[in-house]
């Protein structure tokens, strides 16, 4: 990558929906050659897709949760298993696999405190191998979706 790459990069982290014409203009390039490198960010998997960003609360989901899961086991099969199930629950938006004392962390949307309940007890804690769960409440998000730093030969 190139640093018209990375400008390019940087500018759809900042706002996707703009026109080829606007992001050429931004770079210094042509629509055309705009347009051939984005194909090839796209083709090289370094862009993974485009997405609206939804204020939750604003279509009723008022609070979030940070849960640290342990497995009872850290087997492959037991890892595959738990990662399948978690695709299939819409209310968890994020999960990584960690380091440190939790397999794993999930962000967990709910509408208010008694669904979230309902979440953590019919859902979260009937996921295979869960033997302990933590859950943090998020009081307020401090930023978000900010994006990666792009830089030239990384």
């Amino acid at each position: 990558m190139d640093k018209k790459d990375c400008q390019l990069l940087m500018a759809l982290q900042r706002d996707c929906r703009q026109s080829i014409g606007e992001l050429a203009d931004k770079v210094a390039l042509s629509s055309s050659a705009c347009h051939r490198r984005i194909k090839l960010l796209e083709e090289d998997g370094i862009i993974k897709g485009y997405v609206a960003q939804i204020d939750g609360k604003k279509v009723g989901y008022s609070i979030e949760f940070f849960v640290e899961v342990s497995l009872a086991s850290q087997h492959q099969h037991a890892l595959k298993e738990f990662e399948e199930a978690v695709r299939h629950v819409p209310e968890i938006l994020e999960c990584h696999l960690m380091t440190g004392h939790s397999d794993y962390i999930l962000r967990v949307s709910a509408l208010d405190t008694v669904d979230y309940e309902r979440l953590y007890r019919d859902r979260i804690a009937q996921l295979p191998g869960v033997s302990r769960i933590q859950s943090s409440l998020v009081l307020r998000t401090v930023t978000q979706g900010a994006g990666y730093v792009v830089k030239p030969d990384r």
